[in-house]
Formats: structure tokens, C-alpha cells, sequence
């Protein structure tokens, strides 16, 4: 069957689950990753389908959340509304807001890695979320690997440093690891991009950089030791980051909340505890289930963070 019958067959089944109730307003839309896995079909033929279903308005696009049911609104029933000489097809095919454009591509790019994951991007995957051809994409860039680079930098951008920053080199530190971390907490997939060794020279992380390395100057410290100290606070906010991302592919992947896994890990939890070879373990576990509790990583960054600035003398 050809890709884009293909791809028509696959809206039309989600159609129907919306339209009949099965998928209700809010509720979780199969992310490209699925769709291709139950479909068996390329990543780029379930993106069409995703964006065949936004453009009716079926469907909406959430950070963080993936692509949800848009609302109650009825739809065809069938795909003829999605073919290119249907009357209400809805591309516009002219205007100043549809013209393909470098920042265009990237926000876009950006908008499937924010909802779905870095390894769902595709330069196919972004030309049918934007109804182009791919090829018209290499007019604007060159690679894939180019077209990654071009999201972190513009996603690093997007938070800066006020022009009078708090005194105290404490708060100033504070300042800048919650920024760095809000940034990864709005795209999860910055912490993929690369070892701490291999630090990408993007001009708007040299920025954040810039604001860290201020703040550590005057220590007395040597080069080497000021920049071993700012790799040691970045990392830390990079590795907590990690999580974010890799928690919003497992849910993505096996369609579970972390409250689903933990319930389906407890009988495994529960056998370690009762073979008397972990006692500690065991009385941390009963009193968690006791009390209640939550593995939170916004809570666990701010542990960490005051850890870490507690142990620096940053007084001088």
C-alpha cells in the first residue's frame, strides 16, 4: 500500500476513535513513535498522520504531555477531507505566514522533540509536519545533525539574565541553575544532545556560561579550577535533566504513569524486601508505603543544588 494511502487509513482509524468517544477530549493521542509501531510505518508516515488530524482540529500538540484530543468537535468521517483537491483542504498555499523559513523549520523540529523525543525527529518527520516536500527543507539547512544544533541553540536562548542580577554569589549560582534547569524542564531533550566532554559552541550557551563563570570569578580560583567547577555545577543540572526526558519516553513507550510502573513493580519491590538480605532497604520501603511519597525531580534538583552550593565557600 503506498505511504500516503497508507497514512489516510491510519487518521481515518483515529478519527474514528475520537469521534466515537474511545478518545475523549484531553486524553492522549498514540505519539509518532506508536503510531509507527503499531502501524508498522516510518516515523515520517505517522507524523503525517498527526498533522493531518491538528490541521482538522482534531488533535493538539502539549508540551511535555504529547498530542492530546483536541475537543468534542465531529469531523468527516471519512479522509476525503484530508486530499489535496478536497474545497476545505487546510493548507494555505500563499501568505506571509506560510512561507518556509529557517526559524519556521527549527520551531518546528523543536515542537516534535518537545512532545514525542529526540529520537522521533526525522527531516522527514518535520516536511510533513509542515506539508513540504523534504528536499525544500535543505534550501534552509543542511543536515540533520545541523538542524539539531540550530533547535539547542534557540532553545537555550530563550531565557536570559536580568540586567542587575541578585548580589551574592549564592543567589546569583541559584539563578543560574534554576534558568538552566527551566530550560530543560521546557525541552527535555537539550540534556541528550552530548557528554559534558563534548560541550556544543553554541553562542546562546555561552551566554549561561558567561553569567556562571562571572559569578565564580574572584574566588582566587586558577583557570583550570574555575572552569572544573563550572563543568561540575552544569553537569549536575545536565544529569538530573536527563531524567525528564527519558521518564517522558517510557511513559510514551509503554503508555504507563510513573504511579502504573511503580503498582506494577511492587511485587518485585516486596520480594527484595522480605529476603532479609537488604534490612535498610526494607525499613525505607515499608515507611515510604506507609507515609506516601512521590520521587519528584524538581524537588530532588533543589535538594542537590543546596548540597552542592553548601559544600563551596563562595564567600571571598
Amino acid at each position: 500500500m503506498a505511504a500516503r494511502a497508507r497514512y489516510l487509513t491510519i487518521a481515518d482509524e483515529l478519527r474514528r476513535r475520537i469521534t466515537h468517544g474511545e478518545l475523549v477530549p484531553g486524553a492522549k493521542v498514540p505519539s509518532t513513535r506508536q503510531i509507527a509501531a503499531e502501524w508498522g510505518v516510518a516515523t515520517a508516515t505517522a507524523a503525517k498522520v498527526l498533522t493531518a488530524l491538528s490541521q482538522e482540529g482534531l488533535v493538539r500538540a502539549e508540551p511535555r504531555s504529547g498530542t492530546v484530543v483536541a475537543g468534542p468537535r465531529n469531523a468527516p468521517s471519512s479522509a476525503s477531507a484530508m486530499r489535496p483537491n478536497a474545497p476545505s483542504a487546510p493548507r494555505q498555499r500563499s501568505g506571509r505566514a506560510q512561507a518556509l523559513t529557517r526559524e519556521r523549520i527549527v520551531r518546528t523540529a523543536m515542537a516534535i522533540a518537545d512532545n514525542e523525543g529526540l529520537g522521533v525527529l526525522t527531516i522527514r518527520g518535520v516536511a510533513a509536519r509542515l506539508g513540504v516536500a523534504p528536499m525544500a527543507l535543505y534550501k534552509h539547512i543542511g543536515t540533520k545533525d545541523e538542524l539539531i544544533v540550530l533547535m539547542a541553540d534557540l532553545a537555550f536562548g530563550e531565557r536570559g539574565y536580568p540586567a542587575r542580577p541578585p548580589q551574592g554569589r549564592r543567589a546569583r549560582l541559584e539563578l543560574w541553575a534554576r534558568t538552566l534547569w527551566s530550560l530543560y524542564r521546557r525541552h527535555p531533550w537539550l540534556a541528550q544532545l552530548g557528554p559534558i566532554t563534548r560541550p556544543l559552541p553554541l553562542p546562546n550557551l555561552a551566554t549561561h556560561a558567561e553569567f556562571a563563570l562571572s559569578t565564580l570569578d574572584g574566588l582566587g580560583l586558577g583557570a583550570a579550577a574555575m572552569c572544573d567547577l563550572h563543568v561540575l555545577l552544569f553537569s549536575y543540572i545536565q544529569g538530573i535533566a536527563v531524567h525528564l526526558d527519558r521518564e517522558q519516553q517510557a511513559a510514551g513507550a509503554s503508555g504507563l504513569t510513573m504511579d502504573d510502573w511503580a503498582d506494577n513493580q511492587t511485587p518485585a519491590l516486596r520480594a527484595i524486601a522480605a529476603d532479609g538480605r537488604h534490612p535498610t532497604f526494607a525499613r525505607m520501603l515499608a515507611a515510604l508505603s506507609a507515609e506516601g511519597y512521590d520521587l519528584i525531580l524538581d524537588n530532588l534538583f533543589e535538594l542537590g543544588l543546596r548540597a552542592l552550593l553548601d559544600g563551596l565557600d563562595l564567600s571571598a
